[in-house]
Formats: C-alpha cells, structure tokens, sequence
C-alpha cells in the first residue's frame, strides 16, 4: 500500500556534464564503464570542451528545469510533491540521489529521462542505473519509470513551433525553400539485431511533428557518433549535409530533437561542426531553439507528468 501521507517523488534524470576541464577525464571514463580512455582521446574531448566554454549548461539547466516543475506542482498542491534531479554519468549520480530520496520519507517515484526517444542502450542505461541503486534500499521505492514521451502532443507541438520560428530567422528568399534536418544521437549498428525500436521511434516523431506543419521537405539523420571502430546509425549529420548540397539544397533548418538542452552534442556538433561544414558548401544552417528551461517545456513536462501521476490513482 502506498502512504499518501507522504510526498511522492518525481525524479527526473538527465545524461549528466563534466562542471570543469578536470572532470572530462572521469566523466568519460564512467561513459566508458571504468575503462579509462586514452590520453589522446581524453584530449581531443576536452579540447571541444574549451571550445564551448569549459563547460556546459547542461546541469544548470537541468537543475532549472526541476525547480520550475517543482513551482509548477507547488502551485497546485503544495508539499504533495518532491522534485529530485539525478545524473546518469555525472554528480548527482543516480545512485546518490536514491537514498536521498527514501531518506526524505518518499515511496512512490515517477522517473522521467529527459530524452524523448526510448532505447535499451541508452533510456535502459537510466532504468538499469535506477533499478539497481533502488534494489539496495532497505525499503524500495515504488517506481514508475516513463520509458518513451516522443510522441506526447505538448511536445511535437513544441517543436513545431521551434521549426517555425527558426524559418522565420531565415533570409526571406531562403524561408519556402528550407529543408527541416531532424536529428538524433547516433547509437552502434549493433542495436538492429535486437530489434531495438529507436530508429522507429525517431521516424515516426519527426513525420508527427512534420505533420503538425504540413511539411513535404525534411529529412531525418544522426549524429554524435561515437569513436568506437564499430558501425553506428547513419547517414551522419555531416555526410548528409555534403548529399544535401549536392541535390541543390541551399538552407537547411536543423533539428536536434533527440536531445532537449543545449550541451556539447549541441553546441559543438551542430553549432560547430555542422554551422562549419553548411557554411564550406556555401549553405545557410539555422538551429531551432532547445527547450532548455523555457517555460514552454516545463509546461509540457508538467502536463505529462500530471498525465501519469492520474492514471497511477
């Protein structure tokens, strides 16, 4: 029986951020699952690191989130909910953040990744994380872990209008022209034979969020792929762009909604990477605006979230 007495925890879980130049060392060495990197490797991570700052927002943002959806529900009902912010490849790790929650007096939790699209290798990482730091609890919590949100209409809507706006910061002669490039975290070729519904799920939330605006002209790519030596889901975001230019495509408006905040696989891979690689064949590349903290997203969080708490009664 759950203790409605007791306030009910939501949890959200982000991939995490190193805070400084010294930390990208651990930071990837727990991405790589304790086995340390090379040094060269190590470096070249690093290096886009000070290129975008030392740091990014990514934690602030995170935590910003959490507070405004902690406000929102404040509103509403105060002390009947408790917001906590868990990290899965950085502090606060998940595995901190647990205890911390039973501690306060919490039994029941709904944890969201804020990443919309599910996979085993990466959304299951999160609930593997979760699962076992809740599995050494004298008394676990009760868990409603929210694998997949790519598809709740707040969401697509909010993109949608990202889209829109960023058609709108186009050159006027370039605006109808535009071809919308939605992209995501690129994962190992390998999650095909597990029949893995990520590569699914990315199609059918950006042919739902074409739909929403009656687009006929976009495209869909990865991106962020890892160094691995292995295969990873292609085309790759920079290969495409060069395919792109060769069909005589001159402005692309790009949309990185496989992620929600502005991090490295942001600010440098579109930001960077991509913006250098447009502008070397002569194309115009505008980014869509990430939710970040606005309160357009948290309203969607919100909304989501209180979607779920309902159906849990």
């Amino acid at each position: 029986m759950t203790d409605h007495s007791s306030p009910t925890g939501i949890f959200l879980l982000a991939y995490g951020t190193p805070e400084s130049l010294d930390d990208v060392e651990p930071y990837f060495t727990h991405i790589r699952g304790g086995r340390k990197p090379s040094p060269e490797a190590v470096e070249h991570l690093r290096e886009r690191y000070r290129l975008v700052g030392g740091r990014t927002p990514l934690k602030d943002l995170t935590f910003a989130v959490a507070d405004r959806v902690q406000a929102r529900f404040d509103a509403e009902a105060p002390g009947r909910y408790r917001v906590y912010v868990g990290m899965k490849h950085w502090h606060p790790f998940i595995a901190e953040t647990v205890p911390r929650i039973a501690a306060d007096g919490v039994q029941d939790v709904v944890a969201l990744v804020l990443a919309p699209h599910y996979s085993r290798m990466s959304i299951g990482g999160y609930r593997k994380y979760l699962d076992e730091a809740n599995a050494a609890l004298e008394q676990p919590l009760r868990v409603t872990f929210i694998e997949r949100w790519h598809d709740y209409p707040g969401f697509r809507q909010l993109i949608a209008d990202r889209i829109v706006a960023a058609r709108a910061e186009l050159p006027p002669d370039l605006r109808d022209e535009a071809l919308v490039l939605f992209s995501a975290h690129s994962l190992p070729e390998r999650i095909l034979s597990w029949n893995d519904p990520y590569p699914d799920e990315l199609r059918e939330s950006a042919a739902g969020i074409a739909a929403l605006l009656g687009l006929t002209n976009w495209r869909l790519c990865y991106q962020s792929a890892g160094m691995t030596g292995e295969p990873w889901l292609g085309p790759d975001i920079l290969d495409y762009l060069e395919e792109l230019h060769s069909e005589g495509v001159r402005a692309v408006i790009s949309v990185p909604f496989g992620f929600v905040a502005d991090h490295l696989e942001v600010l440098w891979d579109i930001d960077r990477e991509a913006q250098e690689k447009a502008a070397e064949l002569g194309m115009t590349l505008r980014r869509i605006r990430m939710p970040n903290a606005d309160d357009e997203f948290v309203d969607v969080l919100a909304a989501l979230l209180r979607d779920v708490l309902e159906k849990r009664l």
